[in-house]
């Protein structure tokens, strides 16, 4: 089974992009993060066309996730057990493994920026990810075939920022930040990606001013978790880059996971 995470910054902009790239990468299941769109915009039937089920939920301009998946999708949910919050940030949902019987839960996030260490946008990100805790490890308990993927908008280490002195305290890349994403990983979340890679300098996300692409001045942000049974599953994970190289590209770019 293949599983990506990409956040498109726009499905709207990005429709034929994110298109051409399930055309040829074939996923089982591709979680995608900003659509800043509306339910009823959403090109469902675009989808359908190629032979996909959808499951969504978005807002106009801002947020929005969504799951494309080659296998029909159940128990869907598109808020966050326990926490009232009008942001079209989370959608998880049931998908049968291979050709089992077995079933897999897939959460699709796209965590608060935080926008600085002293902004209420913070608060919100605290409380956010409090929730989102708590969430997992009801998730984790009821189904050990689980795999949180998204856009956390946190860097995991140092070695996941291109300039740590540089980014040291700052949003993405602060202490408190890397707690936050630390005690939702001891729920039983493990970095997909770190299990196949130790080196530094590869990352999901660069700023589309300056050279940031081009000088790889990035943050690895965009990240697939796995619970234990399904990291003992996991055969590869990957950043593929090709999108970002792109005309009007995301600013980040899609993490691919593929297991047994």
């Amino acid at each position: 089974m293949k599983i990506a995470s990409w956040n498109v910054n726009s499905l709207r902009v990005r429709v034929e992009q994110v298109s051409d790239w399930l055309v040829a990468n074939s996923p089982d299941l591709l979680c995608l993060q900003e659509l800043k769109m509306t339910d009823e915009e959403f090109p469902l039937a675009h989808f359908e066309s190629m032979g996909y089920h959808c499951a969504f939920t978005g807002q106009k301009t801002y947020n929005g996730v969504a799951i494309i998946s080659s296998k029909p999708l159940s128990n869907v949910v598109t808020d966050m057990p326990n926490f009232d919050d009008p942001m079209r940030r989370y959608i998880a949902a049931d998908v049968t493994l291979g050709s089992s019987h077995e079933t897999m839960r897939i959460i699709n996030v796209y965590c608060p920026n935080g926008q600085a260490l002293d902004s209420d946008k913070f608060v919100y990100k605290r409380e956010w990810f409090a929730a989102l805790q708590t969430a997992m490890r009801a998730d984790l308990a009821a189904q050990e075939n689980t795999v949180l993927v998204g856009d956390f908008n946190i860097t995991p280490g140092d070695i996941d920022c291109h300039n740590p002195k540089r980014w040291a305290g700052k949003i993405h890349c602060s202490d408190i930040e890397r707690l936050m994403l630390q005690k939702l990983m001891s729920e039983g979340l493990y970095d997909t990606y770190r299990r196949f890679h130790a080196e530094g300098d590869t990352f999901s996300w660069w700023d589309y001013r300056g050279a940031g692409y081009r000088a790889n001045e990035g943050l690895r942000i965009d990240l697939i978790l796995s619970s234990a049974a399904l990291l003992d599953r996991a055969q590869d994970c990957t950043i593929d880059e090709a999108p970002r190289k792109l005309e009007r590209p995301s600013d980040h770019t899609p993490v691919v996971a593929v297991y047994q």
